[in-house]
Order: C-alpha cells, then structure tokens, then sequence
C-alpha cells in the first residue's frame, strides 16, 4: 500500500511539473516568436506575426493544475504554512492530539473542497461551459484536474492521519523536525 501511495504522490508531482514544464515551453516559444519579428523588421522584412491563442488562459488553467496537483508533495514535505511554536510547549501526547485534531479538520475541508469542485466540474461538463479566450477549452477539464488533486490531496492527508493514528510520525512532522535541528531550531 505505501508503494502504491508513493506512486500516487509522485504521479500528482510529477503532472504538476509537466504543467509548469508546459507554461515555460509556450511562453519561451511566444516570445521566440516576438524576438523574431522584431529581428525580421529590423531587417526590412514583413513580420511573421506568429502568435499562441489563449496563451494567458491556457498558461492560467495549467498553473491551477500544477497548484493543485503539488498539494500531496508539499504536504509530505512539509511544505505548508504551519505555526509550530505552539508545538515545542507541548509534552508529546498533547502535541499528537492536536496534531490529530488539525489532521482531521484538514481531512474534512477536503473532502468538502473535493465535493464542491466535482459538482462545479460535472455542472460545467452538462452545460458545455467552455472559456472565453480565442480557443474554447471546456471549463471542466481544469475543474476536473482541480478535483483531482484535492482528491489525492485528501488520500495524503488520511494516509498522515493513520500513520499518526498508528503511532508513527507523520512524513510530514519528521521533515518538520528534522528541518529543525539542521536549522538550529529548537
């Protein structure tokens, strides 16, 4: 199961790398294509005028998806804001119930946030909601790679709540920790 589950957070990672990959390409490939033209006419010659449609739209809907398919990684790397001060006062079985309660908040606005997005992208999917940019791209496929990665993003946070439940140390917490004493931390 913890292979299958690391297979999940690193396919997540690695879409929202794609994404990022994706946004770089095309705008390098746009403003390539504006350093040409303006070499062109420097020269005397017609410009190409080569332009993406929907660059921004696109640019925007692929920077939601690597946003949301990165919240399992940064979650296990402990990449969230989180006030830990509160913690250091803490004997360990106080700082491991509120860390349970904060897990199993988190678990519920999730799951809550998955929920809503699924039904926005199933109403946008029956309506044929499409963008408003130059290509129409349905509106529920960003929506659908939403809920996919707060879906994942839930299963990450059930999978720290059973570790923590199971009496181990959350991912999260040991890289919390460890940070820590390399840090100078307390």
């Amino acid at each position: 199961m913890r292979k299958a589950l690391d297979a999940l957070y690193g396919a997540a990672l690695f879409g929202a790398c794609m994404s990022m990959l994706v946004i770089a390409v095309l705008v390098f490939i746009q403003v390539l294509a504006r350093v040409v033209d303006w070499f062109v006419q420097l020269l005397g010659m017609a410009r190409f005028g080569f332009i993406i449609p929907s660059l921004a739209e696109i640019g925007g809907f692929l920077f939601v998806a690597a946003s949301f398919l990165a919240l399992p990684a940064a979650l296990r790397a402990a990449g969230h804001v989180r006030v830990t001060l509160v913690l250091r006062f803490l004997n360990p079985a106080a700082d491991k119930a509120l860390t349970a309660l904060v897990l199993v908040v988190a678990l519920g606005l999730t799951v809550f946030a998955a929920w809503a997005l699924g039904v926005q992208a199933s109403a946008s999917l029956q309506r044929g909601s499409v963008s408003y940019g130059i290509i129409a791209i349905p509106l529920w496929l960003p929506q659908a790679v939403m809920t996919l990665g707060v879906v994942i993003f839930a299963v990450a946070i059930l999978d720290e709540l059973i570790t923590l439940l199971k009496g181990h140390e959350p991912t999260f917490r040991h890289v919390e920790r460890t940070r820590e004493a390399t840090e100078g931390g307390h």
